[in-house]
């Protein structure tokens, strides 16, 4: 039986670049279900109609919480 244990480099630059893009894409989601009704891949051009006229929440806090979470 080969037990190989696979260990991970948290300071390179590469596991930096993927939380990165990890912490990005949830920031990305997270607005598009704070403030938009449609459209959330961008497809086209966003018009005023893709946009909720009043935001239940705030931004204020899902930044830090998307942090804390990739971390």
């Amino acid at each position: 039986m080969d037990t190989k244990v696979k260990t991970v480099d948290y300071s390179s630059k590469e596991y930096f670049d993927k939380m990165t893009a990890y912490w990005r894409a949830a920031n990305y989601i997270s607005v598009g279900q704070l403030y938009l009704k449609d459209n959330p891949l961008l497809e086209r051009p966003l018009k005023s109609e893709d946009v909720k006229p009043h935001p239940i929440g705030h931004w204020g806090t899902i930044a830090g919480q998307n942090f804390i979470y990739t971390h």
